[in-house]
């Protein structure tokens, strides 16, 4: 073992029992145990944070498995890359056998749409079975087609549990860290510098051990703070800093305060934040936070989602400044948000009801026979536009889903309601 080689590495794990975390996948009744015991492993795409064992799995896989295991980064790799991995691939696994290779691809949200093209056929064909990880929402990144020959497993960042079993396994079990004499005081500071991510926090705990002299250490959190606060990174796309800042982006334009977005904005554009993904999550939130309030911030929102992914930087950021301060002075209401929350929630309590006779579609003979759209009601043959009919299921009429916010607008939705069905939903 190289002494060079990171804490982090050293103490990954090569068999599954010694795998941390993450026992919705893995445990006694995790989604991909029995897949993993049985050999059988479906193409899938690993979707988490950094630092929550993507990489560590997919190896432990195909170890557990006993299949060739192939690895490429989307960082470093283009379409020449794939086609030798899959020729080799082939040549290794065969065409009829169930123990066909494992190609590992990290950051495959990187890839392009003519390299992930290019993994399609292999895939099919079962040449190869596909690993992928991301840290990047994949119904965004990942084209559908190849999508659609994946599962998708949703890697967690540690808990707290978690990550102090991390740390105690490198206090005893860690070739150069056990022979010091380490008491472990305090755990909150490194727990909450870590953020989730188990490579970041055994990175920072050796650097911790590291700035000692002596082999006989006390770590307190006053230590940790004071000797990190010199070695932290201006700004990590991949770390704690990439969702701290986002998420005071996000709740600086919910708060509308423009001069706060843009800072943020500006801490990563500076820290070289991808311009999609800036663009993606003013894009939700413009329906999430400010939704019918002002239906024009969706349509802004989209067109600056499109605009950056043609221009990139260093024009981007002109773009992204215009639409987060617009976003920022337009009036709030997520109404439009607790109102799906609220009817999923609905449908989860009282499952499939069934449709109303007189609002299903008539096509046949047969279904008009049967009642299908008896007695509906032609809105447009009516005054106003409106006749009072039952749209929901007998089961729950008379529910009221959508509340809307308080606002020019839809305050203007709130007496439009309230004239069309009066007592009905309570406008």
């Amino acid at each position: 073992m190289n002494a060079n080689e990171p804490l982090a590495e050293r103490l990954r794990p090569k068999v599954l029992e010694d795998y941390v975390s993450q026992t919705h996948l893995v445990g006694k009744n995790g989604a991909l145990t029995q897949h993993i015991k049985q050999g059988l492993i479906p193409s899938m795409i690993f979707w988490g944070p950094p630092g929550t064992g993507k990489t560590t799995l997919a190896n432990i896989i195909a170890t557990e498995s006993g299949r060739p295991f192939y690895t490429l980064s989307a960082i470093n790799s283009g379409v020449k890359d794939i086609r030798d991995v899959i020729e080799k691939a082939k040549q290794s696994g065969g065409l009829f056998t169930t123990k066909n290779p494992i190609l590992f691809i990290d950051e495959i949200h990187r890839f392009s749409k003519s390299q992930q093209d290019s993994l399609l056929q292999a895939v099919e064909k079962g040449w190869i079975t596909l690993i992928g990880a991301t840290t990047e929402n994949p119904s965004f990144e990942v084209i559908s087609a190849l999508l659609s020959r994946c599962q998708v497993y949703i890697l967690n960042a540690f808990d707290k549990t978690a990550l102090e079993v991390l740390l105690k396994r490198a206090i005893e079990h860690d070739e150069y860290i056990s022979k010091k004499k380490i008491k472990l005081k305090e755990t909150t500071a490194l727990l909450r510098l870590s953020g989730g991510d188990a490579r970041k926090l055994l990175n920072i705990f050796e650097l911790i051990v590291n700035s000692y002299d002596s082999d006989s250490i006390t770590i307190t959190d006053d230590d940790v703070l004071q000797k990190i606060q010199n070695n932290t990174v201006r700004y990590d796309k991949t770390g704690e800093q990439h969702y701290d800042i986002i998420s005071a982006f996000i709740k600086s334009i919910r708060g509308s305060d423009p001069n706060a977005a843009v800072y943020w904005l500006a801490r990563m554009i500076e820290g070289g934040e991808d311009v999609k993904f800036i663009a993606r999550r003013m894009l939700i939130l413009a329906s999430e936070d400010i939704g019918n309030a002002n239906p024009t911030a969706l349509v802004i929102a989209n067109n600056t989602f499109q605009a950056v992914t043609a221009i990139g930087y260093p024009e981007s950021r002109i773009i992204l400044s215009q639409c987060a301060t617009y976003l920022a002075c337009s009036p709030k209401s997520n109404a439009a948000y607790k109102a799906i929350g609220n009817a999923q929630q609905l449908v989860k309590e009282t499952g499939d009801l069934s449709v109303p006779l007189e609002i299903r579609n008539a096509p046949t003979k047969l279904m008009k026979e049967l009642g299908y759209g008896d007695n509906y009601k032609y809105a447009h043959n009516y005054d106003l536009n409106f006749a009072s009919q039952e749209f929901l299921p007998e089961e729950i009429k008379n529910q009221k889903l959508y509340d809307p916010g308080n606002n020019v607008r839809e305050n203007a939705h709130r007496e439009f309601l309230k004239q069309r069905w009066k007592d009905k939903y309570g406008y």
